[in-house]
């Protein structure tokens, strides 16, 4: 008993920097006297923040300066508690600064040649006239272009902005931070080079032909940050007509991670997919995803809510994506409340709204249960209040454990496409994946805390390009047959 009471324990942040994710380090000259620095300390847990790392730096025999850093709610916040340390007696701000404004100033990706031109010689063959046998090589061939130009490596990252993180439609320059972010993450975890590209239309068609007419540059197309329904349908015609893979992230890598996650939490507790009574919270782009993939890897017994509630044969105004539903779930037609269909379920899905559920809501849930409660920044329940109710607990966020992110997923799924040259990812593809995703947690590791690896695991890219490759070769997919060293 004591030991399950230590796991759940481990679950919580630190109280006093509970709910406080925006952080800043402040310059602050000090007069020497005593007391000085423990009254900044007061002072900033007065206003409601939280003191971190407090380094030193200049002194004189009149004063000395520190770097402290704060974690606080956000920039109001902020504003509000320099504003206090400024009234202190002896202390001066000299300085502020956001280190997350600091990582980005100036962008987080560029482009890098691979050839150091240092002649004449050199510059001829890379350019004029030298590239003109390239050029033409291509023309008689296009299928050279994969091996020679940057198209056998490099995605487009495509967003319209309308519907981006947690923040919603903010447009395509304010998208333009997480679209570098994804390109970045795809260059750190996979190797795999990606450019952001930002469109300033919201239009479906407008869309589809400005990726249609840029995809001669690229290997793969990853669709980001589009609002539903109209992701669906951008997604399905790019899939009709070109001849490379074009995957939209927020649906599917996120229902590769949650199927992962699904499968270890499933093992933990004994009890397999096919017997989980499933209770899902949000069928948008990600919510249906997830909930057709879980389908897929067994879980039949699925209830699944959108705004207006239950989703049932006699459900109305539902969208063209959730008649899937109608058909393949609620086989019972249960019209109930959420927290009247969490009565003797298994797991619960969350991709809808932060703070859905109490706590004790999920008591009637059976032993063992499983939650995943992925609204971000703050989840459907949180996990220090759910943990006394159920055993395995996965959020969106990293100051939890078990961060089901899809950035675990599409760095090794687009390398595996690109090493095989893949029209398209397909659902087996997916799934192995999956599989392929759960099986980086071995049998020693897995525990309530750890039913998902790290995004920084270096184990986690190559173990879902190799499952994709694997299954390319297998059903004939593949366009090259890569090497064990190019995976």
């Amino acid at each position: 008993m004591a030991e399950k009471s230590t796991r759940k324990n481990s679950r919580k942040p630190a109280a006093s920097s509970r709910g406080l994710n925006y952080s800043i380090t402040v310059r602050i000259r000090i007069t020497k006297s005593v007391g000085t620095v423990a009254g900044v300390r007061e002072c900033i847990a007065q206003a409601g923040g939280f003191t971190g790392a407090i380094d030193s730096g200049r002194a004189t025999k009149a004063y000395s300066e520190r770097d402290v850093t704060i974690s606080l709610r956000d920039e109001q916040h902020a504003e509000t508690v320099l504003a206090k340390l400024a009234r202190i007696e002896g202390v001066q701000v000299m300085a502020s600064s956001n280190s997350v404004f600091l990582k980005h100033r100036g962008g987080k990706i560029s482009v890098v040649p691979k050839l150091n031109i240092t002649s004449r010689e050199e510059l001829s063959e890379v350019y004029t006239p030298g590239v003109a046998q390239v050029c033409m090589a291509i023309h008689k061939n296009p299928e050279k272009a994969w091996s020679l130009t940057i198209k056998s490596n490099m995605v487009a990252v495509v967003s319209d902005g309308s519907r981006v993180l947690s923040l919603g439609d903010i447009g395509p320059k304010a998208a333009l931070p997480v679209m570098e972010g994804k390109a970045m993450l795809f260059k750190r975890f996979g190797d795999v080079d990606a450019f952001p590209i930002t469109l300033d239309t919201q239009d479906t068609d407008e869309i589809v032909r400005t990726i249609q007419i840029i995809a001669p540059v690229f290997g793969a197309i990853n669709l980001e940050d589009i609002a539903s329904p109209r992701c669906y349908d951008i997604e399905r015609r790019l899939r009709e007509t070109l001849d490379i893979p074009v995957f939209h992230d927020d649906q599917h890598a996120t229902a590769v991670v949650v199927v992962a996650a699904a499968i270890n939490a499933a093992k933990l507790v004994g009890k397999p997919l096919s017997s989980l009574k499933l209770v899902a919270a949000g069928t948008g782009a990600a919510g249906l995803a997830c909930i057709k993939l879980l389908n897929a890897a067994g879980i039949t017994n699925i209830i699944a809510y959108n705004r207006k509630g239950a989703v049932h044969a006699g459900s109305t105004e539902l969208s063209e994506p959730e008649q899937w539903l109608v058909q393949n779930t609620n086989q019972s037609g249960f019209k109930g409340t959420l927290k009247k269909a969490l009565a003797g379920a298994d797991m619960f899905l969350g991709l809808a709204a932060s703070n859905l559920l109490k706590g004790k809501d999920l008591k009637v849930m059976n032993k063992d249960a499983i939650v995943f409660a992925l609204a971000n920044p703050i989840p459907e329940v949180l996990p220090e209040d759910a943990a006394p109710y159920v055993r395995v607990i996965g959020t969106g966020g990293s100051n939890y454990p078990n961060q089901i992110n899809n950035a675990l997923v599409f760095p090794g799924m687009f390398r595996g496409a690109l090493r095989a040259r893949v029209p398209q990812i397909t659902e087996d593809m997916k799934m192995a994946a999956a599989v392929a995703l759960a099986a980086v947690v071995t049998d020693d590791e897995l525990h309530e805390d750890l039913v998902i690896p790290s995004v920084l695991d270096p184990r986690v890219a190559k173990a879902i390009a190799q499952a994709v490759v694997k299954v390319a070769v297998d059903k004939g997919l593949a366009r090259r047959v890569p090497s064990p060293d190019e995976i």
